[in-house]
């Protein structure tokens, strides 16, 4: 059916006079047909809700081009705010970028320095198992020449003892003949020639020109080349002895020094209180001279009194 054609029904009826009786020239009921023109309620109610979605269709249309234009929008926001970020945490993310591929870098290197060192740890390892196998034979080694070493040594020390025996033997002879031979009397005598006997000592006054003269260190020396020491005196007597046999106009050096602060015999024994000395003085001697004795620089020079026990006879 055509869009706007009114849709026309036939109704069957038959329509009776009330109580007023028909013409006597109609016997029979007249049938008529009576042209109804009714519009469908439904047609029209379905032309209007088409009507109306005609209408909504343009609606419809402009609000997805307003959604889709939304979209579009919130799209450019948020890119707009990526874009418009804090500077501060653009930095940190640039920061922790930075430091990222710095450790990535260093993670490179410890792992390459993890190798070298772990094949220097196998290099070493082998030098270590071969020097270990080298010490064990230093070691064999050693002890076979702590051995032999203490056989030299026990072999020295059984020439070293003969040698000593036979220059004591001579040193006894020396002694002997210093003592005994060349004497008009032909006897032994308590002290060799040269050397005053007192008490039970004897005395070498080295009264040598000054050219010959010594320092303390090297007096003493020259009297231990003569089986003797520089003279000591323990007693008053012992000091007037030495005064007695004493000559010349210098002073002698004799076994007497400062250590410690303190005068010193080359005994080891201190000076006795009962003897008046000078004052102590670091780096000084005693020089014996007229019956006193003075203090001096032992590295100057003079001359010296050895001393030695005499000989019994």
């Amino acid at each position: 059916m055509a869009e706007g054609e009114e849709e026309v029904n036939y109704v069957y009826g038959v329509f009776k006079a009330g109580n007023n009786p028909p013409p006597a020239a109609k016997t029979g009921e007249e049938t008529e047909y009576v042209e109804v023109k009714v519009q469908s309620e439904t047609k029209n109610e379905d032309s209007a809700g088409h009507r109306r979605f005609q209408h909504l269709d343009p609606c419809l249309g402009i609000l997805c081009v307003i959604l889709l234009g939304g979209i579009i929008g919130l799209c450019v926001y948020i890119a707009t705010l990526n874009q418009e970020s804090d500077p501060n945490q653009l930095k940190e993310v640039s920061t922790l970028r930075a430091n990222n591929t710095k450790l990535s870098l260093e993670n490179a290197n410890l792992t390459r320095d993890n190798k070298n060192l772990s094949d220097q740890l196998g290099n070493l390892t082998q030098a270590y198992t071969v020097s270990e196998s080298n010490v064990k034979d230093l070691s064999a080694g050693v002890q076979v020449l702590t051995k032999l070493n203490q056989e030299l040594e026990t072999k020295k020390n059984n020439l070293a003892q003969n040698d000593w025996n036979e220059l004591n033997i001579s040193r006894a002879q020396w002694s002997i003949d210093s003592y005994c031979l060349g004497n008009t009397d032909k006897k032994c005598q308590p002290c060799q020639k040269g050397w005053k006997l007192s008490q039970t000592s004897c005395y070498g006054y080295n009264d040598a020109p000054s050219s010959g003269w010594k320092t303390w260190e090297e007096a003493r020396e020259d009297c231990k080349g003569n089986n003797s020491d520089l003279a000591v005196a323990h007693t008053p007597a012992e000091k007037e002895a030495r005064n007695a046999n004493s000559f010349g106009v210098y002073g002698f050096w004799i076994g007497l020094r400062v250590e410690d602060g303190k005068w010193k015999w080359v005994d080891g024994s201190d000076l006795s209180s009962l003897i008046p000395a000078p004052v102590p003085a670091d780096g000084h001697c005693a020089v014996f001279y007229g019956g006193e004795w003075f203090s001096v620089r032992c590295g100057e020079k003079g001359k010296w009194i050895c001393q030695k026990k005499a000989l019994s006879v």
